[in-house]
């Protein structure tokens, strides 16, 4: 009994809103707002000339004087959104979020200057009141990405966690307006627009609510495979970004797939599996599933070409099946997972899930496959179970070999990978494959 009370004791404290904490970063997050993005406008206003990128058609967007209501409102959310957390390390995040979104933003604005060109209408009565307070501190600079938009995205994200139903699709739609209003207030181009919404979410990227973030997870790999394939995809973000630079106009849209790459280079290169940062529900985070849209559509298609001709799993041994990822289900009589695809989401809502991540198109190590064989173990307890990677001719083949080293259903590595090649004749495992798979199940190759 007194163990129990000294539990609950010990526990009340992680349950109470940090709110001091919250005071305390909105001391330092207010001003250091506004004296960076001040410094930000002073050096642009220094300039000679300052550059204006703006497309022929934004002439026909009108100035909307009511707009100005939900353009200032994202003031109160800002504040609002550090006490609503609940635990300190919540709160850690989201303020570092605010504060990466400031930094990043007030560098570009000193790096890439730019100015807003339409002459705003004269406005009077309340709204005008509200133009006249903002123009007291705001310049026609700070232009690209547009640090209301990069707020925007940190801030809807943070709210959606904690609203749900009616109030949900209130803030959704208060959002939109928020979004539209840096338009119709004359205070930004479009081009400020996906600029903001790709550093936005390159914010939430950087600290995630749960795990490590992605840049604490660096350790250059000593992989020269990992490398090779690094530089591949960072030349495929050099070749983009030449027509981007080059061309303008809708190019631009191109330094969406930049990104992408450039993410996916260092996840190669050294930050793993924590580039992609898949949950344990098995769907990839919110931010990189925005971040990395172009790379996993690209992924997710090529998974489906490989596979069209072969897309049902196949039966190993004793309930353990292998395959593809899913699509929006799993096929019966399939009652568990174990995910071997670090850039994928699973779609497996009901099954018994496990997530052991692996990159795509290298060898995974020897603790990894060490899990995922620990894992199907487990979890075929639950019934038949689909392990799977984009393909499920390699990562995941690898893990099921594993498993029938460890579990004693094969004698040697050579007769695990004849076992699956007798029911998937495609799986791709190369003499690296069985080293690192002799080793995780501590047998001789």
């Amino acid at each position: 009994m007194t163990s129990v009370t000294t539990t609950a004791v010990a526990a009340a404290p992680s349950t109470a809103r940090p709110w001091r904490r919250a005071l305390l970063w909105l001391a330092v997050l207010g001003p250091f707002f506004f004296a960076s993005y001040g410094f930000a406008n002073w050096m642009a206003a220094r300039q000679p000339v300052v550059p204006v990128l703006v497309f022929g058609w934004e002439s026909a967007i009108p100035f909307l004087p009511w707009t100005i209501v939900p353009y200032w409102s994202i003031d109160a959310f800002y504040a609002l959104s550090l006490l609503l957390c609940r635990q300190r390390l919540e709160l850690d995040r989201h303020a570092l979020r605010l504060l990466s979104a400031q930094l990043i933003a007030v560098a570009c604005f000193l790096l890439w200057p730019l100015r807003f060109s339409f002459q705003r209408p004269a406005t009077d009565g309340v709204y005008g009141w509200l133009f006249d307070v903002l123009l007291g501190f705001d310049k026609p600079f700070n232009q690209a990405p547009s640090l209301h938009i990069v707020l925007l995205v940190v801030l809807w994200v943070k709210f959606a966690q904690y609203l749900h139903g009616h109030w949900r699709w209130l803030l959704h739609g208060w959002a939109l307006l928020i979004g539209v209003s840096v338009l119709t207030t004359f205070q930004h181009h479009f081009i400020d627009i996906p600029t903001g919404l790709l550093v936005g979410w390159l914010c939430v990227w950087l600290w995630p609510e749960q795990g490590t973030p992605p840049l604490r997870a660096w350790q250059a790999t000593r992989d020269p495979r990992r490398w090779r394939l690094a530089m591949l995809y960072l030349l495929g973000a050099a070749l983009l970004i030449l027509p981007a630079l080059w061309l303008g106009g809708a190019a631009l849209w191109l330094l969406w797939p930049v990104t992408s790459l450039l993410l996916v280079a260092l996840g190669y290169a050294g930050l793993g599996t924590a580039v992609f940062q898949k949950r344990a529900d098995g769907r990839l985070g919110l931010a990189s599933r925005w971040l990395l849209a172009p790379y996993l559509g690209a992924a997710w298609l090529n998974s489906r070409l490989w596979t069209w001709r072969v897309p049902l799993p196949v039966a190993v041994a004793d309930g353990v099946w292998l395959g593809r990822m899913p699509g929006r289900a799993l096929p019966a009589p399939l009652l568990a997972v174990v995910d071997t695809c670090a850039e994928l989401s699973c779609p497996a809502p009901d099954a018994a899930y496990a997530s052991v991540p692996m990159l795509d198109l290298v060898v995974p190590d020897p603790e990894q496959l060490r899990a995922a064989a620990a894992a199907i173990e487990r979890l075929r307890m639950h019934g038949p179970l689909l392990v799977c990677c984009a393909l499920g001719y390699s990562r995941s083949a690898a893990s099921v070999a594993t498993w029938l080293l460890c579990s004693g259903r094969a004698r040697s590595v050579d007769e695990a990978v004849a076992r699956l090649r007798a029911v998937r004749p495609g799986i791709v495992l190369t003499v690296a494959h069985r080293r690192a798979i002799a080793a995780a199940a501590g047998v001789r190759v």
